[in-house]
């Protein structure tokens, strides 16, 4: 398992924690029968933390990025007929009737 893999753990473990926290912290102003105007400090920072350690696991996990190369025989070329006056695509409209009058 890659460093990526842990830290995208982790940041996706922080969004969870400060969302609980955001819902705990709602239900004990409603006891003490508070307005809610934002979630404290330490859940705002706790959610900067754990997007920017999600973005950084999810650019670094896919890896790299290959150059595609033109000559190479993997590449599957799709070709259009030279006449585009006569294709046919299949659809759902022929359920409805020709002539609605």
């Amino acid at each position: 398992m890659s460093v990526g893999f842990l830290i995208g753990g982790l940041g996706g473990l922080l969004l969870a924690h400060a969302a609980y926290a955001t819902v705990q912290y709602r239900g004990m102003l409603k006891i003490v029968e508070e307005e809610f105007s934002g979630p404290p400090i330490n859940v705002v920072l706790e959610l900067i933390l754990g997007l920017a350690f999600c973005m950084w696991a999810a650019l670094t996990v896919p890896g790299k990025f290959l150059s595609i190369l033109p000559d190479s025989e993997e590449n599957r070329i799709v070709s259009l007929p030279t006449n585009l006056d006569f294709m046919i695509f299949n659809h759902r409209g022929k359920a409805f009737p020709s002539k609605l009058t």
